[in-house]
């Protein structure tokens, strides 16, 4: 089922779409933004390898609810730095790529690679949509080396190491991490959850990765592979 289709069952039996609040009345729905949708539309050819596309977009998701939990860290730099954190790695073959981020092996030298290219590719894309020199200047630190650096440089750095992690953990990324290593559900989100908790810099991302990791957990559980599913009885 698409994002916006609709389901041909309706077991109340009636309409209740009336009764569905704006999408600006609820809590924590999100979207791109006129700054951000230009950005956007510039960097989006930079992130077909490896799904980076829709990795920055659910990164970009991840870090608008982060920072509604984290009001000192500013959305002038965070966000655009999510949407442009990974566009370097359009300068990478996509095999070397994986290589690059495997577990037990890497190639550091196109890790920083990318993330040297990714600060060129979003100084340009940031100068062409009219971004404050001063913003520009701290964007482009931050993915000069968002994957390499150990350390955080403020609480903006923060933020977008921690959206950028925890995507692993959501149901995409683990569906992507499967795919790129051969791995089962239960294996990436074992590997991924490992690996991105104690990399993790705020207490929100910390929260967010145990619910995250928790309901993937459920998910897989043996229990729910034997409930009781309506349309089974059917």
């Amino acid at each position: 089922m698409t994002a916006w289709s609709r389901p041909r069952i309706n077991h109340l039996g009636r309409d209740v779409s009336a009764r569905i609040p704006p999408r600006d009345t609820v809590p924590g729905m999100v979207w791109l933004g006129e700054r951000d949708e230009a950005i956007w539309r510039l960097a989006a050819s930079y992130l077909t390898v490896r799904d980076n596309d829709a990795h920055s977009l659910y990164s970009y998701g991840i870090a608008r609810a982060l920072l509604s939990q984290v009001p000192e860290a500013d959305e002038r730099i965070v966000l655009p730095a999510i949407l442009l954190h990974d566009t370097g790695w359009s300068t990478v073959d996509e095999q070397d790529a994986l290589e690059a981020i495997a577990p037990g092996g890497g190639r550091p030298d196109l890790v920083l690679q990318h993330e040297r290219e990714g600060a060129r590719i979003a100084r340009e894309i940031l100068n062409a949509v009219d971004v404050p020199t001063a913003d520009i200047d701290i964007i482009v630190e931050i993915i000069d080396g968002h994957d390499s650096r150990t350390t955080s440089l403020s609480i903006n750095d923060s933020v977008v190491k921690d959206a950028d992690k925890l995507w692993r953990v959501s149901p995409h990324g683990r569906a992507v991490v499967c795919d790129w290593f051969g791995l089962d559900d239960d294996e990436a989100l074992r590997l991924c959850a490992y690996r991105a908790y104690d990399e993790l810099f705020t207490d929100a991302g910390r929260a967010m990765s145990r619910a995250l990791v928790a309901l993937g957990s459920m998910q897989l559980s043996p229990q729910m592979a034997s409930v009781y599913r309506r349309e089974e009885s059917q």
